[in-house]
């Protein structure tokens, strides 16, 4: 499979530069971010994806929008995915909201509020991450789907700390 970095958002900007939480809950991108996002999109034309999986969170799902709009794939939320939250950006936005700006997609697996609370132990997304890799491995088409996640979540599974709109293969078995 192939694991995306969400294009830059409106945090990854302040935060890179201070370090600190500049408090924005649930950001969009940027126009790099989306740029990205075109680029993910350019590079992986080649392979022969069937499915993109995307985080709930904004930064992904408008991620995975411009990936799938490129690629003509279908995407399908997986909370899952999402970020280790930590900070004020891992604030999702409530599923009412998501599906009003994103009618095309399913979000009924998620509950309303569909986020942990801040301060998500490493041991949960490990759990998370332990989850997602056994449900991929477990399905026959693992090589053709692409997922749009986060910082937290790639690390979780593959130790690796990778920049914003990177792309790499995994193997989930």
């Amino acid at each position: 499979m192939i694991l995306i970095r969400h294009g830059q958002s409106e945090f990854n900007v302040v935060f890179s530069k201070t370090r600190q939480d500049p408090g924005i809950r649930d950001p969009k991108l940027t126009d790099e971010g989306r740029r990205q996002a075109l680029a993910v999109a350019a590079a992986l034309a080649g392979y022969d994806l069937a499915e993109l999986i995307s985080s709930p969170y904004t930064r992904a799902l408008e991620t995975a929008e411009i990936i799938a709009a490129r690629l003509d794939l279908p995407i399908r939320i997986e909370p899952l995915v999402r970020e280790l939250c930590r900070f004020q950006c891992d604030i999702g936005s409530p599923r009412s909201h998501l599906s009003a700006r994103w009618p095309s997609l399913d979000f009924d697996r998620l509950p309303e509020r569909w986020w942990p609370n801040l301060d998500e132990s490493d041991e949960m997304l490990a759990g998370r991450c332990a989850d997602f890799r056994g449900l991929m491995a477990a399905r026959a088409d693992w090589h053709r789907v692409a997922v749009v996640t986060h910082w937290g979540f790639i690390r979780g599974l593959t130790g690796e700390s990778v920049t914003n709109g990177h792309h790499m293969s995994f193997d989930p078995r």
